[in-house]
């Protein structure tokens, strides 16, 4: 993997999560790149709050009141796995992977598939609608026998 850019201060500070994204969308310099221009655009548009994050050695992560995706480029797929993603309505079914687990749910995107903007927007909302609401009511505490 090449280096990431660093943003120069003095204090050598690591590069900011969107300055590596950046990087990581030139680095790749095809359809991959394109692609995850593409949706990160389409997250941004979602949720102008949104923060980007850089994880787990180089995956893309965007956060709003806890992980909303990651996205993650592998030779054939771009994959926005969705942390919550069992627990969100996908009524345009773009979900069309890790659909077996209690928790994620992913949309991998393969070279020339089109994006459905508005659906990915509107998962984006439904996920940052979840991650900032209400708490579920916390368990009584059993007591000590």
């Amino acid at each position: 993997m090449s280096k990431h850019p660093t943003t120069g201060s003095k204090d050598t500070a690591e590069a900011t999560a969107s300055q590596l994204i950046d990087a990581r969308i030139k680095e790749l310099n095809d359809w991959r790149g394109e692609t995850l221009a593409r949706v990160r655009s389409l997250i941004k548009d979602a949720d102008p709050e949104v923060v980007e994050e850089w994880k787990w050695r180089g995956v893309p992560v965007w956060s709003h009141a806890g992980i909303l995706c990651t996205g993650e480029t592998y030779k054939t797929v771009v994959k926005l796995t969705f942390a919550k993603g069992a627990a969100l309505d996908d009524p345009s079914r773009l979900f069309n992977s890790s659909l077996e687990g209690s928790t994620r749910r992913a949309i991998d995107i393969h070279e020339g598939e089109p994006i459905d903007g508005e659906a990915l927007k509107a998962l984006i909302r439904a996920a940052v609608a979840l991650n900032t609401s209400k708490p579920a009511a916390a368990r009584p505490a059993r007591s000590k026998k």
